[in-house]
């Protein structure tokens, strides 16, 4: 045993014991293609196993954000892990790519193995559900850096598309029309103003409020990004995608623009979604002009995939028989800028 390690606050002895809990979470993730076994020093994917002729790798990179104060104050950390999955392989689901594997990195003050479990479960959870293998990860024990419980996780993706395939926005012209997909809730962005809110409010995280009909403030907020990688990937194969937009930080402002070319604009008419309740808590209580949430929020909508007008209903269809909640919300114009009617 490093006894003078731990006297500086790093238990080696929990390490190992995280190791030993989450190999039954890392194997439940495997697909064709892994690799080795949890313990090595690079994780391995063999990318050959897939047969893609002119295979483009698509890679991304993100963490939850302030979102885990959430969860530390709600002491619930096994659904944290599913959004950092999610925040990774729906950005590169929106160049048409399919999540291959993924890799995870949490940070805490001290080692508590049955808290890292529940985190790398929720891990699991979102790579079961996007289809990718988690084959890699690093657990750091920072005595000093995080106080208390807290703790950080980030995570990686790679994702592979045939390059014929790449979806770029190359393909979006006037007259497309945007279908939108439902969100599960804030996702995992704009914490910093909800816990504002809640705080300048003083909200219970415990207690249920009108706006959300009943539903626990904290779990409701808590409730995990959306993971839409199968539903999308069924839409690009029935489907000609011209653009897809994952629906993050920036709101609608921000995202779906990136997808347009110069002279380009959206219209995007309200009403055609359901806004979600939380939403309509968050105005509320912080006092945020509505055009301005589209511009922080997802408003209920986590994914638009933009398509011609002939092949919009096709896509609801094929989203709607995957238990979607899916609706044209607006169209690509001639004039520069986002319009909300």
């Amino acid at each position: 045993m490093a006894v003078n390690y731990e006297k500086a606050g790093v238990n080696l002895e929990a390490g190992y014991e995280v190791v030993r809990r989450i190999k039954q979470h890392v194997a439940s993730t495997q697909r064709k293609g892994t690799m080795g076994n949890i313990g090595a020093f690079g994780g391995m994917f063999d990318l050959a196993s897939l047969g893609v002729k002119e295979p483009v790798l698509v890679s991304g990179t993100d963490g939850v954000g302030t979102k885990l104060k959430i969860a530390f104050a709600m002491d619930k950390h096994d659904t944290i892990g599913i959004d950092a999955v999610a925040m990774c392989v729906n950005d590169v689901l929106a160049q048409g790519a399919e999540p291959l594997f993924f890799l995870d990195y949490v940070a805490l003050g001290h080692n508590i193995p049955q808290k890292v479990e529940a985190i790398v479960a929720g891990v699991a959870e979102g790579c079961r559900q996007a289809g990718c293998a988690l084959i890699g990860g690093e657990t750091a024990e920072m005595p000093g850096m995080y106080e208390g419980g807290d703790y950080d996780i980030a995570g990686f993706t790679c994702g592979v598309v045939e390059k014929s395939q790449l979806i770029d926005g190359s393909k979006v012209k006037v007259g497309d029309v945007l279908v939108g997909i439902a969100s599960s809730g804030v996702h995992s962005n704009g914490f910093s103003l909800v816990r504002k809110v809640v705080a300048d409010n003083n909200l219970d995280l415990n207690a249920s409020y009108e706006e959300l009909e009943g539903a626990n403030l904290g779990e409701t907020l808590l409730t995990p990004t959306k993971i839409y990688v199968r539903q999308v990937l069924e839409v690009i194969r029935n489907c000609d995608v011209h653009g897809i937009c994952h629906i993050t930080g920036g709101g609608f402002d921000e995202n779906i623009p990136r997808v347009l070319h110069e002279g380009q604009g959206l219209e995007i008419t309200e009403g055609t979604w359901e806004i979600l309740p939380v939403f309509r808590l968050l105005e509320k209580y912080g006092n945020i002009p509505h055009r301005e949430m589209f511009n922080i929020f997802n408003m209920g909508i986590g994914m638009v995939v933009v398509l011609d007008q002939s092949q919009a209903q096709k896509a609801i269809d094929i989203l709607t028989a995957a238990g979607e909640k899916a609706s044209v919300i607006g169209r690509v114009t001639d004039t520069e800028g986002v319009v909300i009617k």
